[in-house]
């Protein structure tokens, strides 16, 4: 349904390295940066950043980003824990969801809470 998102950020280089480091293990880069708007993805930049006016007041945003296998969604948090990152909640099966729901959440630099999810049986 969505073909891209984009999300505004207080500070720009904090959020660049941790996406940098966690998109990775889910097989996503950097693909476009301009100093407005630096944008990632596989195929295409599908998901964006960009610097949040000085005078903007923030709201949590959930973003859940699909991850191939439950491998990837712990490769995710052991970046988000090296990159600083808080942990909400550590990987495990989310049963409440479905079956085969295997997620981890994080706070990225503007505290957004920040998924890796698997769908697949374990």
């Amino acid at each position: 349904m969505l073909d891209h998102l984009g999300i505004q950020v207080r500070d720009l280089d904090a959020s660049i390295t941790f996406y940098d480091a966690v998109l990775a293990t889910l097989g996503a880069r950097r693909m476009l940066q301009y100093p407005e708007a630096v944008g990632y993805g596989s195929g295409k930049p599908d998901f964006w950043l960009s610097p949040a006016p000085a005078e903007a007041v923030g709201q949590e945003s959930h973003i859940a980003f699909t991850a191939p296998d439950r491998g990837a969604v712990r490769a995710f948090h052991d970046a988000a824990v090296a990159a600083g990152a808080r942990v909400l909640h550590e990987p495990r099966v989310w049963p409440e969801y479905h079956a085969d729901y295997f997620g981890v959440f994080v706070r990225d630099p503007d505290g957004n809470n920040v998924e890796a999810v698997c769908h697949a049986p374990g």
